[in-house]
């Protein structure tokens, strides 16, 4: 997909260009290493979460009855979806081996809950493994979802041709489309001992495809409109 001038000037791609650079900055100056790069990027899945969980909750219905429905579908997707979020996440913490303790505090929750919990357990466990400026990138890129959140979906009107039901599905494109291949890259640079050429190509490649699928999105959203 060729990207016009305007496409690069909007405010939310000048705003995510300048969260993703954050990691080259890190790399660069305090030597993260392709573990640190792939856990900033799985964190960014829970931002893609946490806004798609304020778009079903603010997407526009016919009737003020179909509101009801969303009480079903927002704690069914953060029951699903963080699941998914925590095996993804386990897996990378277990593949570095930087497990510390026990993932769960107290006894399991009841039911599907426990995958909340297990997500909860993860991050937990990943705060202990990132260096305290690696939170300042994690905010960043909330930061950044946030803003095409207001501007796109808000401002802009999005919202008022959204569906819930296909907001529930659309994470997970971008996720496996994008972060999933990139992971997959990760740990092979990190298996090489995270040489800083190839960890600025992985950087790199994830703006530029990042770039081109927040376009796309919401170039899709706009024809609806």
């Amino acid at each position: 997909m060729k990207l016009s001038k305007k496409d690069w000037a909007s405010v939310p791609v000048i705003v995510l260009v300048a969260a993703n650079i954050l990691p080259l900055w890190g790399v660069y100056f305090l030597k993260w290493d392709a573990f640190y790069i792939i856990l900033l990027y799985w964190s960014e899945n829970l931002a893609i979460g946490f806004y798609n969980i304020l778009k079903i909750a603010t997407a526009k219905v016919k009737h003020p009855i179909e509101h009801l429905g969303k009480l079903f579908l927002i704690p069914f997707f953060v029951i699903h979806y963080g699941g998914f979020m925590a095996v993804h996440g386990l897996f990378v913490l277990a593949f570095a081996k930087k497990i510390e303790g026990p993932l769960f505090s107290g006894k399991a929750w009841p039911c599907f809950l426990v995958f909340v919990q297990l997500l909860i357990g993860v991050i937990r466990q990943m705060f202990l493994a990132i260096p305290p400026q690696m939170k300042f990138a994690i905010l960043a890129l909330f930061i950044s979802h946030g803003v095409s959140f207001v501007y796109n979906y808000l401002l802009k009107g999005e919202y008022a041709t959204a569906k819930p039901k296909e907001l529930m599905n659309r994470p997970y494109s971008r996720v496996v489309v994008l972060h999933i291949a990139l992971i997959a890259s990760g740990f092979f640079v990190m298996v090489l001992g995270s040489p800083i050429p190839l960890l600025f190509v992985l950087v790199i490649g994830k703006i530029i495809l990042d770039v081109k699928m927040h376009i796309r999105e919401h170039k899709k959203a706009k024809a609806i409109t």
